[in-house]
């Protein structure tokens, strides 16, 4: 039985399942019985169009909130409109921590990084792993602070140099700058709620339009 959108909180990601519940549905019962294929296509639009809907409020809140690049939030989420038979849409959210250097332009000064409205003392700004450059530091810095490199592996492997003096050696262990989506987890059920509103509100647009495309369609008979 459908019990309506609802989201599942996992350990690095959101899902959030966009279906109508049974008892809305009652509310159209008789143009799902009169034309069971329009009114399928109603739901269907009415589905993907809030998974749209709901994906740009979460970019919107989560930027907002974490003061970080919309984009950047955006690169997080991915949508899974409704294909086949099945009719549920869903949403994933991943939510493990976000590099810093996606999250704006990142600047180096003398004193370190400053990308958007975040300041990293004593870090640098540069390729050291892979083919994109990121924010590091020397975990051996008095300017290193977990806090603002969560989850990051605090790298010591020996390899090729990429200019900087050390930078892969035991000597000087390196550690990325992260930015903690955490915070973001209490707003999971209360954005399916809004999700639940939001594809109630457009279903009756949806199934109206099909209502008036049938009654058209019978009037010139």
């Amino acid at each position: 039985m459908s019990i309506g959108s609802f989201s599942e909180n996992r350990a690095s990601s959101g899902m959030f399942n966009i279906q109508v519940s049974a008892e809305d549905m009652k509310a159209f019962a008789d143009l799902a019985t009169l034309v069971p294929k329009a009114a399928a296509n109603a739901q269907r639009r009415a589905i993907n169009k809030t998974l749209g809907w709901l994906s740009t409020h979460i970019a919107r809140a989560v930027g907002k909130q974490e003061r970080i690049a919309v984009k950047a939030v955006r690169q997080r989420l991915r949508s899974y409109p409704i294909a086949g038979g099945a009719m549920r849409g869903k949403l994933w959210f991943g939510i493990n921590p976000l590099e810093a250097s996606r999250t704006g332009r990142p600047r180096q000064t003398k004193a370190g990084v400053s990308v958007g409205s975040r300041r990293y003392r004593g870090a640098f700004y540069k390729k050291v792993y892979g083919n994109q450059a990121d924010i590091w530091i020397r975990t051996a810095s008095k300017h290193f602070a977990r806090a603002d490199y969560p989850d990051s592996e605090v790298t010591s492997q020996t390899g090729a140099s990429s200019g900087f003096v050390g930078e892969n050696s035991d000597r000087f262990p390196l550690a990325k700058a992260k930015i903690s989506l955490d915070s973001v987890r209490p707003h999971f059920e209360a954005w399916s709620r809004k999700a639940d509103e939001r594809l109630l509100q457009i279903l009756r647009q949806e199934m109206n339009f099909e209502l008036q495309k049938y009654l058209k369609g019978t009037r010139r008979v």
